[in-house]
């Protein structure tokens, strides 16, 4: 059984938006996530209890469960490409279980050049394995 399956390792990682159309801008971004191969089956939508007098679910997050083989550097990947093809403003945060986020906004990384994408990139990158590190080190404990 792969770490993967088994849970081991995963850290959760949790994706909120903030535009006029939240839901449905997370929805976009599961799809994207969803055709990763290496976060194919760790990406789910965390709903809450709909409001009073409303039918059904809210969506208010994206949870994606990161294990090895890479899956920080495509969670973030993916998010920034997928942030670059926005129209508007689409404020998004990941934040990690120990509390550590990042937040990132369509209109400032769609202005980036190729270099800064990577940087920013790199960094989200580096924030999502360095967690996932740790947790390791704790579990091997």
């Amino acid at each position: 059984m792969s770490d993967q399956q088994s849970g081991v390792g995963m850290v959760d990682a949790v994706v909120t938006a903030e535009a006029p159309d939240a839901a449905d801008e997370l929805r976009s971004l599961h799809r994207w996530l969803a055709d990763v191969q290496e976060l194919r089956g760790t990406v789910g939508l965390r709903e809450s209890p709909p409001p009073s007098g409303t039918l059904g679910p809210l969506l208010d997050a994206l949870v994606v469960a990161l294990g090895p083989a890479g899956a920080a550097t495509a969670l973030a990947t993916t998010v920034i490409s997928w942030l670059r093809t926005r129209r508007g403003d689409v404020h998004l945060k990941v934040t990690l279980q120990d509390g550590r986020s990042a937040e990132l906004s369509s209109t400032k990384v769609s202005e980036l050049n190729a270099a800064a994408v990577g940087q920013v990139v790199k960094q989200l990158a580096e924030m999502l394995d360095a967690v996932q590190n740790e947790t390791k080190g704790i579990e091997g404990k």
